[in-house]
């Protein structure tokens, strides 16, 4: 397989695992092939931040909430949920091993949501609603190509950066393991470098490198390494945190109206 094929192939696994928009079928998929996918996980998200953008303008030119609702619900669809999914799974991992830290495991594997997990992604939704509304409000709908560019930038990073998670005995692979074997160093220093020029030209980019690095903090001290869902909760983390940048500094630039 030549060089460009082989890229092609990996650009669409990228689009198959983080959205469902069509594309070509893909056969012999290896567990491996994931890992080296993820170097196209920046270009997907510019993809999508680039069709939430389309969705937000068009919805704001009858009402800002109307831009933002028709955006959150179709980031909801073209994801599947699946970042939010995470989100909720480590939220209520997390609230078991306050009290027993054996459980970790078991309730991140548990597909059902509890308490913190509900509490986790409907808060995610309100914020996310909220700061939607705020962006197509002041016009700033292209923010939202580099926050979910710079977002997916996150799983390279901190799979390539932190132990992966697995319970005592465990024999299984989990995603978290898959991005680790086989993280492209080049593609996270090429990310890091496009996202961070473009992010220079741009109101609050340069805070998403900052987010960035606080998750990965997180769960370096708090969670001690990452899992797929802990990497899905971090792009969750990663979008919130840019939109919410965004629009303080927005804010501030206009003097508070």
């Amino acid at each position: 397989m030549s060089f460009a094929a082989q890229q092609a192939r990996r650009a669409v696994l990228a689009v198959q695992f983080l959205t469902r928009l069509p594309t070509p079928q893909i056969t012999d998929f290896k567990p491996e092939d994931l890992s080296h996918a993820s170097a196209w996980f920046p270009a997907v998200g510019l993809l999508l931040g680039a069709l939430l953008a389309g969705v937000s303008w068009v919805g704001a030119l009858a009402d800002p909430w109307a831009g933002a609702v028709l955006a959150l619900a179709f980031w909801v669809w073209v994801t599947g949920g699946l970042h939010l999914d995470g989100l909720g799974d480590l939220a209520d991992a997390q609230g078991a091993a306050h009290r027993d830290p054996a459980r970790f495991h078991a309730v991140l594997k548990d597909p059902h949501i509890g308490t913190f997990g509900m509490l986790a992604v409907t808060s995610q939704m309100m914020v996310k609603l909220v700061f939607l509304m705020l962006l197509a409000k002041a016009g700033f709908h292209g923010a939202l190509i580099l926050v979910c560019a710079v977002a997916r930038l996150g799983p390279l990073c901190w799979s390539a950066f932190l132990p992966v998670l697995k319970a005592p005995g465990e024999g299984d692979v989990g995603t978290g393991e898959r991005f680790s074997w086989a993280v492209e160093r080049g593609a996270i220093l090429f990310w890091s470098a496009a996202l961070l020029v473009a992010a220079f030209f741009q109101p609050g980019f340069l805070l998403a490198f900052a987010g960035l690095f606080l998750w990965w903090a997180y769960l370096k001290f708090s969670v001690g390494g990452q899992t797929g869902d802990c990497l899905g909760a971090g792009i969750e983390f990663t979008e919130s945190f840019m939109l919410a940048g965004i629009v303080f500094l927005l804010l501030l630039q206009g003097g508070g109206t």
